[in-house]
């Protein structure tokens, strides 16, 4: 018999002879009749056997992971999970689980399943997440497609630095010195030269010793760049982007976010464009009378971006942040240069910075005294600011950490359940 996925098997008819296979994921023997819980990576779902169920045999074998074939007939049921169940008529055993598997139905600590990972993310709320992180993958680069722009991945090695050299991964490379990219746009600001609305997405990197629950070393940025792209238009595809992402997961995944993650969907559904925006004075102001004032450097961190949350309560713009604050690429304000034409979307509910970008310097000149003011080489960009001598234009871009954008969309606690294999300060495996 053809295979059926535990997911299609709703729609199957009552009374029809199904085959699943996958991997058990509990066993409840009451005498003769076993209640089994199979998972296949789609769904789950309870299987009945009994004395007459060819394999019966086999039951006393199985443990939590034994990956099984089983053949049966669908019964429709609300009470259970999915709707259905199968009444077992044949069991056979694909490969045998030790019975000493790891991840046992109890309390275990996070430590411990980190370094579990590889069997951890069996488990089905972490299957969700990988699953929901699919999904946001999916519905940026549909809707970035079909606004017209062309994915074009920029480098993972780069010569450079983009965003600081604190932060920088360093390597040999042959008889020079390369470094792991913290940033695909320099890059995306090249290709945009070539096809006017682009975007790269791949793996980014960076050395902070940070230790918060919204940092990774390793994680995956989405960052689109357009030419012509200003503050207002910046926002206006971030807000359509945002939005895009938010529908995307409420229709295929609703359900599993309120009965799993018990995500409230009102704080999705209450994101509707335009979104609250606020320069980065208004910001601090607002910080001040909340009785959270900004440091006499004029810092704006992580507790700032949580309590303004707390106060708008639903997404928001900070933008005009201070040039000094910002990389040495993007443009001044031309009514106050001390300003950048700059922005932040900040989540409610400990969301934070989920994305952020801004207007690139046109002016070579006003470039290369950006470039002397951080002490950076100009040789080493030779080939970036060749974009301005050779008809170069003003683009603008964003970029949006994945990672953070499925712990918000989630409601996760960590950003290292929404990645595969986490690489953070103190882990590097599985």
């Amino acid at each position: 018999m053809k295979r059926t996925r535990i997911l299609d098997l709703p729609t199957c008819k009552e009374g029809s002879e199904v085959q699943i296979s996958g991997w058990v994921d509990g066993v409840r023997a009451l005498g003769k009749i076993a209640f089994l819980s199979i998972r296949d990576g789609t769904g789950t779902v309870q299987a009945v056997a009994k004395p007459t169920t060819s394999g019966w045999d086999l039951v006393e074998e199985l443990s939590l992971e034994t990956a099984i074939s089983l053949r049966g007939i669908l019964k429709k049921d609300e009470r259970a999970l999915g709707g259905v169940e199968i009444k077992a008529t044949q069991l056979s055993i694909i490969a045998p689980s030790a019975p000493d598997y790891p991840i046992q139905p109890k309390e275990h600590s996070t430590g411990f399943l980190m370094s579990q990972r590889h069997l951890w993310i069996r488990r089905p709320l972490q299957a969700s997440l990988l699953r929901i992180r699919s999904t946001v993958i999916l519905a940026a680069q549909n809707h970035l497609d079909s606004l017209g722009y062309v994915r074009v991945d920029a480098p993972i090695l780069t010569p450079t630095s983009c965003e600081g050299t604190t932060t920088l991964f360093k390597l040999d490379y042959f008889e020079k010195t390369a470094y792991l990219t913290q940033s695909g746009q320099l890059y995306n600001e090249a290709t945009a030269h070539a096809l006017d609305r682009v975007y790269c997405f791949g793996p980014t990197f960076r050395a902070e010793k940070s230790k918060t629950r919204k940092h990774l070393t390793e994680f995956w940025m989405l960052e689109p760049e357009a030419v012509g792209l200003g503050l207002e238009e910046n926002i206006s595809l971030q807000e359509s982007l945002f939005c895009a992402l938010i529908d995307g997961v409420l229709d295929a995944h609703e359900e599993e976010l309120e009965r799993r993650f018990k995500r409230d969907l009102r704080a999705l559904k209450i994101c509707q464009r335009p979104f609250p925006r606020m320069t980065f004075a208004e910001a601090s102001s607002r910080l001040s009378s909340l009785g959270f004032p900004l440091d006499e450097e004029g810092d704006f961190g992580a507790q700032h971006e949580e309590e303004l949350a707390k106060d708008v309560g639903r997404p928001f713009f900070v933008h005009h942040f201070p040039a000094a604050a910002k990389a040495f690429y993007m443009a001044p304000d031309p009514l106050d240069p001390s300003l950048s034409l700059s922005l932040d979307l900040i989540a409610p509910d400990g969301g934070g910075e989920i994305t952020g970008g801004g207007v690139r310097i046109q002016d070579p000149n006003l470039l290369a005294r950006r470039m002397d003011e951080e002490g950076l080489n100009r040789d080493d960009f030779s080939w970036y600011t060749d974009l301005r001598k050779y008809g170069g234009v003003q683009t603008g871009g964003f970029g949006m950490g994945i990672e953070r954008m499925v712990r918000w969309l989630t409601g996760t606690h960590h950003v290292r359940e929404t990645i595969p294999f986490p690489r953070t300060i103190d882990r590097l495996s599985p």
